[in-house]
């Protein structure tokens, strides 16, 4: 059996902490929290119990295989096994197997749709039947929360450590009671002197969301609101693909208009790049918009959703503002109703419209087209 060696620190093992000399099992949150390190670091994990799963991106190791793979629903639909009856279940995971174990090279090449050009031939690959669904559906959560590809290596050939977690212990990382208020200061910004910037961190999640509220809070009064996930080739870079550099600055200047006339506005600023993907995922939905996917092809083509932003936090930012009814700046009328069914009110749909420009009219179209946006 191939052994996969990984370099350690101190205090860097990915063993349960409860097998650490911890004086306490670790909670589930610690242990999601363990988990997507270890997948971003690509090492193994294990679901509720499962097969030992090794992230087919970032693992790593000598002399590493697998007799199968464990992918997503739209990556088979690609790899054409859709005639197949075990992956035939709507968005559900898909077991693999082929006529060799996959080494780490092939299940890259099975797993990135960026490489398909490169490694035509694939297959053939039998689809098998996965005995927990529920286990199989938070690998790919997890994969997706990590920001890497949703592809593991199935009982890979390796000994170390492995990180265990549960689709409880998910769960319970998802609670956004653990959300709460880290700082706040005043922060003048060009659009409106009158503003304060509020931060908010979870125990176990790395990502720290803030909200710029703008004028003079009024419990009375409705804000402006404005829900805008981290963009940073738009916001920062000044990217022409999308639209979310200009909807931010806009967003911005309409709200100060509002104080101005004695109103107030709040923005939400959610570290949830392309909604939800990551970074790195978003980069590799760009290059196949350039082969000619539109923007919801290229992310399903990853084995990724077309919308992933973490709306219950969202509503827990607002709750800990003391904001329970707002006018929601948005042309996407599926955002009113994924924030009203986390119980937030939402008393107006304000639109937020942009003219396009050359380099982001095909994307606009397919919000418009395909994502229902009102444009």
């Amino acid at each position: 059996m191939g052994t996969a060696q990984r370099p350690r620190a101190a205090g860097h093992g990915v063993r349960p902490l409860s097998e650490a000399g911890a004086s306490t099992p670790a909670s589930g949150p610690r242990r999601v929290a363990l988990a997507l390190d270890a997948l971003r670091h690509g090492w193994p994990i294990r679901v509720g119990g499962g097969p030992v799963l090794l992230p087919a991106e970032t693992g790593f190791g000598p002399d590493v295989a697998a007799p199968r793979m464990l992918i997503s629903a739209a990556r088979a639909v690609t790899l054409k096994l859709a005639n197949q009856r075990e992956a035939a279940v709507p968005e559900a995971p898909v077991m693999i197997r082929a006529a060799e174990p996959f080494d780490l090279e092939t299940a890259r090449a099975v797993s990135d749709p960026a490489l398909d050009l490169v490694h035509p031939m694939k297959g053939p690959f039998a689809a098998e039947h996965i005995d927990d669904m529920e286990v199989a559906r938070a690998a790919m959560e997890l994969a997706r929360l990590a920001g890497i590809l949703p592809a593991f290596l199935v009982a890979p050939t390796m000994d170390g450590d492995v990180q265990d977690v549960s689709p409880a212990d998910l769960d319970a990382w998802k609670d956004t009671a653990r959300l709460a208020v880290a700082s706040r200061a005043r922060l003048p910004v060009a659009a409106c002197e009158d503003a304060e910037i509020v931060a908010f961190r979870s125990y176990d999640d790395l990502r720290e969301h803030v909200a710029l509220v703008i004028g003079e809070q009024d419990g009375d009064r409705a804000p402006l609101v404005r829900l805008h996930s981290e963009c940073l080739t738009g916001d920062i870079l000044g990217s022409l693909k999308c639209d979310c550099g200009p909807q931010l600055d806009a967003a911005l200047r309409a709200m100060a208009e509002e104080a101005r006339a004695g109103g107030w506005g709040v923005l939400l600023y959610m570290r949830q790049e392309g909604r939800g993907i990551g970074l790195i995922n978003k980069l590799r939905a760009y290059r196949l918009q350039d082969q000619g996917f539109d923007t919801v092809d290229a992310n399903n083509r990853l084995g990724l959703p077309t919308e992933a932003r973490d709306f219950p936090v969202a509503a827990r930012m607002l709750d800990l503002l003391g904001v329970h009814e707002i006018r929601l700046m948005t042309n996407n009328p599926a955002k009113v109703e994924a924030l009203e069914a986390v119980g937030v009110s939402v008393a107006e749909r304000v639109p937020h419209r942009l003219p396009p420009n050359p380099h982001n009219e095909r994307y606009l179209q397919t919000k418009r087209d395909r994502t229902g946006h009102i444009l």
